[in-house]
């Protein structure tokens, strides 16, 4: 298996989103782990390179409608949430899944969990036609995700931690 795989997020019609390449970390009961280094790039599309400050690692659950991004310090969201299709393995270097808007976030300060983006989850269920069990699987999993992060049940308590501390202080 490669040690680098490419990571598309697209959008319901099939366009790329945000996409990289991360270091593979492993695997545990949770699913798999990427990591980014410090210093970093990413993209949006087909745009220009977006820097990435902090250090990061990213799970890819398997057969959950989530996918979530655990940041360093000093970047004041711990955990992000993107509320996604199940991951789908291209190859085993490729890796993609449909972003569908609603993310969930907790603020490092003040441990705040807060469910976002609900207005563009409405605009493109109108805008990609949205199937009735896609809008519901994405909406229970954002109830799920403001349980468990909240109350940081695993992975969103420790579990993380040794995996981003594999990439903290390297830079990209």
């Amino acid at each position: 298996m490669s040690s680098q795989v490419q990571v598309n997020y697209r959008k319901y019609d099939g366009s790329l989103h945000w996409n990289t390449r991360m270091r593979r970390l492993g695997e545990d009961e949770y699913g798999v782990w990427l990591g980014l280094p410090a210093h970093s790039v990413t993209r949006k599309g087909y745009g220009p390179e977006v820097p990435v400050e902090c250090a990061h690692v990213i799970l890819l659950p398997r057969g959950t409608w989530w996918t979530a991004v655990f940041n360093a310090p000093p970047r004041p969201t711990e955990v992000y949430c993107d509320i996604t299709t199940p991951v789908e393995w291209v190859s085993p270097d490729e890796v993609t899944m449909v972003d569908l808007d609603l993310d969930v976030l907790r603020k490092r300060a003040d441990g705040a969990t807060l469910l976002v983006d609900e207005d563009e989850f409405a605009e493109h269920q109108v805008r990609y036609g949205y199937p009735a069990d896609v809008i519901a699987r994405a909406e229970a999993a954002g109830r799920w995700l403001m349980e468990a992060v909240g109350g940081g049940a695993e992975p969103f308590g420790q579990a993380y931690r040794p995996w981003l501390a594999m990439v903290d202080g390297q830079t990209g």
